[in-house]
């Protein structure tokens, strides 16, 4: 009889532990601190850090005359939309800063966002309205991506990753963007980030 009822805790514990190591809490990889910003969107409108606090985002840096990465990118940023309709995502943004801001006014913007088959728009912020310094300095110390003007071929060099950053504004993955782009873990790391935050 003893033996029955020492047996019935231990179950218990071993239940607990399993609950605990599947209740599909987000794992960050990085816990990089974004400074606070406020820039332009493609519809000339303000969007800064506090705005986009409360929702997880996905973050890339591209822009519009780009004719190496960036084309694929944005295509693979919509391609992960697609999973996040999937999978009934809703809570979160899709954020393009522009690293060529002095051509990428918010109508270039917005024609370019318009050139790719994107589900949802209304999630997207592609962000300019600062000078190609302060991107480059905000990109390295918030980012640690690289952002550098090559006026030889006016073309801009910059990181090829995506950024995932949670409800309080910190970069927590960042993942391949422009090949290899692991669609699967970061549709499931997005759903379990807006999972966590409720």
């Amino acid at each position: 009889m003893k033996k029955r009822y020492l047996t019935l805790p231990l179950l218990l514990i071993f239940v607990l532990v399993l609950s605990a190591c599947g209740n599909g809490k987000f794992k960050a990889d990085t816990d990089w601190k974004i400074e606070p910003f406020e820039y332009t969107n493609q519809h000339n409108e303000k969007v800064s850090l506090d705005s986009l606090k409360g929702k997880p985002w996905l973050g890339m840096f591209i822009f519009t005359n780009c004719t190496t990465v960036c084309p694929p990118m944005t295509m693979n940023m919509t391609d992960i939309q697609k999973s996040f309709q999937d999978k009934g995502l809703e809570d979160y943004k899709i954020v393009g800063f522009s690293v060529d801001p002095e051509v990428d006014k918010p109508k270039v913007l917005n024609k370019y966002l318009n050139s790719y088959p994107v589900p949802d728009s209304s999630k997207w912020e592609f962000l300019t309205g600062y000078s190609q310094d302060e991107i480059a300095d905000f990109a390295l110390k918030s980012f640690k991506t690289l952002v550098k003007d090559n006026p030889a071929d006016g073309q801009v060099i910059h990181g090829t990753s995506f950024f995932l950053v949670d409800q309080n504004g910190v970069v927590v993955k960042n993942y391949s963007g422009a090949k290899d782009v692991p669609f699967d873990t970061i549709a499931v790391d997005m759903e379990t980030l807006i999972e966590d935050g409720k």
